[in-house]
């Protein structure tokens, strides 16, 4: 296990700033309104050579009568527990703050390594700026500028001085990655807080909650998996603020880097054209699928609202019915780890690879047993298949004329091909080439 380092402080001194810079991504939401970073993030960092996981926590701040802000409150702390240094971040332009009084007073208490980061100094003429912030009783003190970079090397160097050099396994290399997509309010963050045990992620009933793609490695039964929770996607017409644009925008971004998209259906709603929308997102980028239908449990006992969510998700969703379904309660953990049966056996076909023999003799017997219509002039002649790819799994059909490949055929080449090797629950891609 390599070393663990949080970066924390007030909202808006610039955290996810040097965690962008750090870990070479853009994976931290930045805006100069305050309160955007609310989960912990974390990247796995090798810095001149030393690894460390690096953790970006939301704006620890007074919480006042704001639930949601007593929340993220809590995620820094725990950030803060599990952390073998931390980060302090103030600003220096601003000075010494109340809040940053309280961080520093509480980070003491707590018996951790700290580096105190004055940020928003952008240069050697702005280094006098640090002499007020000896008075919070940490030391170092290291002033750096996060977006320009400035002191970024002589901070890093006093971090990783003390911290060993071993290379550690990669991150999530051999790993199975799950983002959990939906509507806003679905029960995404619940969802993943119960199958961790832990309140990893924060939840409230207030729409927009969540706003990062926030990862978290989780083992279950052997297998090992990365958690993708992801901010609600709504409308278009429906995202008006600039931070909810940029979350919604990471959120698709998250199915780029998923193996199995779990799209969850809140079964207290009805299954509208968004829910479609967001599962054709995930099948036009070839990922597994998995259909989660949250809040089951208030359907026991009504057996017309069961069969009428159940009709509407076959009706609304007939383009995936390759997906299988699992009936869910993320409140009351009913059947949630149920789930990862069906993300197993997705996962399993999505990087199914069939020889080019097994393939070749299949489509033979296929076409001999139902053989292309004609379309015009002409006949559709098929040379040779292959499999060129997994993830999904991607046949390529070599013809005389590409052109003449009708839908219906192409469909039933599709559910031939799943029938006879066993991909019932994965997406497949079917390309015809000219020879």
């Amino acid at each position: 296990m390599s070393s663990t380092i949080a970066i924390v402080g007030r909202p808006n001194v610039g955290k996810s700033t040097l965690f962008n810079r750090l870990s070479r991504a853009r994976n931290a939401l930045v805006d100069n309104a305050p309160g955007v970073t609310r989960d912990r993030l974390y990247a796995s960092i090798i810095y001149d050579g030393i690894p460390f996981t690096l953790i970006d926590t939301g704006g620890f701040e007074d919480i006042g009568q704001d639930p949601l802000l007593s929340m993220v409150r809590e995620q820094v702390l725990r950030a803060v527990e599990e952390s073998d240094a931390v980060l302090f971040m103030v600003d220096g332009k601003q000075g010494i703050t109340p809040g940053d009084e309280e961080m520093a007073a509480l980070l003491r208490r707590m018996a951790k390594k700290v580096f105190l980061a004055v940020n928003k100094l952008d240069g050697p003429e702005h280094d006098h700026l640090l002499a007020d912030f000896y008075s919070l009783g940490i030391d170092p003190v290291l002033p750096v500028s996060a977006a320009h970079g400035y002191g970024l090397r002589a901070l890093m160097a006093e971090v990783t001085r003390d911290l060993p050099d071993t290379i550690a396994g990669g991150y999530n290399a051999d790993r199975t990655r799950i983002a959990v997509l939906g509507r806003p309010n679905a029960g995404k963050s619940s969802l993943i807080n119960r199958i961790l045990g832990q309140d990893r992620l924060v939840v409230s009933d207030l729409p927009g909650t969540t706003r990062d793609s926030t990862d978290t490695e989780f083992a279950w039964r052997g297998n090992k998996y990365v958690l993708i929770d992801t901010a609600g996607i709504r409308k278009k017409s429906k995202v008006r603020e600039k931070i909810e644009i940029f979350s919604v925008i990471k959120a698709l971004r998250s199915i780029d880097r998923c193996h199995v998209a779990t799209i969850l259906l809140d079964a207290d709603r009805e299954i509208s054209e968004q829910d479609a929308r967001i599962c054709g997102y995930a099948l036009d980028k070839g990922k597994g699928i998995v259909l989660a239908l949250n809040k089951w449990d208030l359907m026991r006992n009504e057996q017309d609202r069961r069969k009428r969510i159940e009709s509407e998700v076959e009706r609304q969703l007939k383009f995936v019915a390759f997906a299988p379904i699992v009936r869910l309660s993320a409140l009351t953990g009913e059947r949630v780890m149920k789930l990862f049966d069906k993300i197993d056996l997705v996962y399993s076909q999505y990087i199914t690879r069939i020889s080019t023999s097994e393939v070749n003799k299949a489509v033979g017997e296929m076409i001999q047993v139902h053989p292309p219509p004609r379309i015009g002039r002409g006949q559709l002649k098929f040379f040779y298949a292959t499999q060129t790819n997994t993830k999904p799994p991607t046949f390529v059909l070599f013809v005389n004329r590409p052109d003449m490949v009708h839908f219906s055929y192409e469909r039933f080449l599709t559910n031939q091909l799943r029938e006879h090797f066993n991909l019932v629950n994965t997406p497949i891609r079917l390309i015809f080439r000219k020879k």
